[in-house]
């Protein structure tokens, strides 16, 4: 590639992170794929420098939105996307310290328009930020923020000159950095944005669910149901009356959701867990769609209706009626269903007046055995007055008999 880039001086070097390579393969996934893999020798990275026009934005970053696929977008649209990525704070960090080495970006050589790039695979918000920062000076950005945050000063020497960057083999090679710094790490994606690279890694790589937690340094569990939630919102794009933009912006609810049993049930991918993760496309049987199409109206809501759902504590009650017939049958068929009622037919309250009443049972034997050494205790006194009026109306609303 012809470009500016340069060697760093010796002491860049030394401070040059360390990037782990990857030890996933294209390919099939297969456990025939898993088996074979060998690891490669560690290679050494060092900081290089390059001037701003030389760095490409990558098309293929998961920050970009699933149902707008960023492959085929050219640049200036990409940075047109990016714009909106609260990018002042950065620029405001570039013109009071200028950019540290070590905080590089990682870059990768790939074809852009037909000829060799450097593409930007880490740090395409930094880059994003140079460039409207760039343009702001050249007078082709005309923003008030922008232009605020310029007045005054001049442009840098050599911000725009000089960016550090690593430049590695592959994409494969940065899998562990990014995966640890965007999905466990201090600089996290939002949770669809973890979930597109947890399923980067299980079908470009050909990774279990176990390999991709030791790259990311998440959980086995965590990672399974991230993916299979990613499955379903695949899944959910060519399904009709599905609002995809609001499942999207919810999918923490969809993930917490489907390790609920009778969510599993309902929608049919309970035998989708703990199997090899090429098994699981498509997560939804034909025979559940209508199934998906009423869990995704009561979760997340349409253009014409809200969601039923108000907030993730919502969910347990949901599950509850999704096991009941009847509760269902309400929800279907009420013309503005309300999640309240719904867990009242399906007997919910009915176990948290069971349970309300045991725990109350319980404590109340349980401070027998003390309650005698406090007889003149003025706090104790009060709370067994309410008890005892409580317990006096329990009696009198259920009609028990003192005798009985």
């Amino acid at each position: 590639m012809t470009g500016q880039a340069q060697r760093a001086e010796p002491d860049a070097r030394r401070a040059s992170p360390a990037i782990p390579p990857s030890t996933g393969r294209q390919g099939e996934q297969t456990q025939t794929t898993r088996r074979n893999r060998v690891a490669q020798p560690k290679p050494t990275y060092q900081i290089k420098y390059a001037n701003l026009k030389d760095l490409f934005l990558d098309p293929r970053n998961p920050r970009l939105r699933q149902s707008t696929d960023g492959i085929h977008l050219p640049q200036e649209e990409l940075y047109d996307r990016m714009k909106d990525w609260s990018l002042e704070e950065l620029a405001i960090s570039f013109l009071e310290s200028g950019f540290w080495s070590h905080e590089a970006v990682l870059c990768v050589e790939e074809e852009i328009d037909g000829e060799e790039k450097l593409v930007v695979i880490e740090g395409n918000r930094r880059v994003a930020a140079l460039r409207r920062l760039k343009r702001t000076y050249d007078g082709e950005e005309t923003g008030r923020k922008w232009l605020e945050l310029i007045k005054g000063t001049k442009e840098p020497d050599n911000l725009f000159k000089k960016i550090p960057y690593i430049q590695l083999n592959e994409r494969g090679d940065a899998d562990a950095f990014l995966g640890f710094r965007h999905v466990t790490g201090i600089k996290e994606w939002n949770p669809p944005q973890k979930a597109r690279f947890i399923a980067k890694l299980i079908e470009e790589k050909g990774l279990s669910y176990s390999e991709v937690m030791r790259k990311i340094g998440s959980t086995t569990p965590t990672v399974e149901r991230n993916y299979i939630a990613h499955c379903i919102l695949r899944q959910m794009e060519s399904v009709e009356d599905i609002s995809l933009i609001r499942v999207e912006g919810r999918f923490s609810t969809l993930s917490s959701a489907i390790r609920i049993e009778s969510v599993q049930n309902f929608l049919g991918i309970k035998e989708k867990f703990n199997i090899d993760p090429s098994d699981v496309m498509p997560p939804i049987d034909l025979n559940n769609l209508n199934h998906l199409k009423e869990f995704a109206l009561w979760y997340f809501g349409d253009d014409e209706r809200l969601p039923i759902l108000k907030d993730s504590r919502d969910i347990d009650r949901l599950s509850v009626v999704l096991e009941s017939d009847d509760a269902l049958d309400y929800m279907r068929n009420a013309p503005k269903p309300r999640l309240e009622m719904a867990y009242t037919i399906a007997g919910g309250l009915r176990e948290e007046t069971i349970e309300l009443l045991s725990n109350t049972s319980y404590g109340a034997q349980q401070a027998l055995s003390t309650i005698h050494f406090y007889k003149d205790d003025p706090q104790i006194l009060h709370i067994s007055k309410l008890l005892i009026s409580s317990v006096d109306q329990i009696r009198k609303t259920l009609e028990i008999n003192e005798d009985a």
